[in-house]
């Protein structure tokens, strides 16, 4: 008989996986709150206009930081708070991100960022590229959007 941990997972198929540790939609929109807006804090991230719960927030910053997406520090300027940014293995979410994003922008005819033309654009005609500069612009502390303009 098999026994369980809190560690396994449902299968190690390499869909299953990556659905147990980003799949569900506050883990992605936390990380699109780091990517986008370059949120750092527990409090930032609960101004979210989805609404997230607060006892839900609390789990979820957790989970991704014992599973490696996210690292937490206490803030320079106040040890009360803690900053919250992604890892080497969550910056490797970014263009599974912007995936999501552009086939969003296609397929949703309210979605915000069909307002960036540019930016929807310049995804589509270099994935790649563009996610390894989103990745060095996020490692550095910055976002996309820095000014809240999606």
């Amino acid at each position: 008989m098999k026994t369980t941990t809190k560690e396994d997972f449902r299968s190690h198929c390499a869909v299953n996986y990556g659905v147990e540790i980003f799949g569900d939609r506050w883990s992605l929109l936390i990380i699109r709150d780091i990517v986008f807006a370059g949120k750092k804090t527990y409090g930032a991230f609960l101004k979210s206009e989805e609404g997230i719960a607060t006892n839900v927030l609390a789990s979820r910053l957790a989970f991704l930081e014992m599973r490696g997406i996210l690292s937490r520090a206490p803030s320079p300027d106040d040890g009360r708070k803690d900053f919250y940014t992604l890892t080497e293995k969550g910056l490797d979410l970014i263009p599974i991100v912007l995936s999501i994003v552009l086939w969003s922008a296609r397929h949703d005819a309210k979605s915000y960022v069909r307002g960036q033309k540019e930016f929807i654009a310049r995804i589509s005609q270099h994935p790649v590229q563009v996610s390894e500069e989103v990745k060095a612009l996020v490692r550095n502390g910055g976002c996309i959007f820095p000014d809240g303009n999606v």
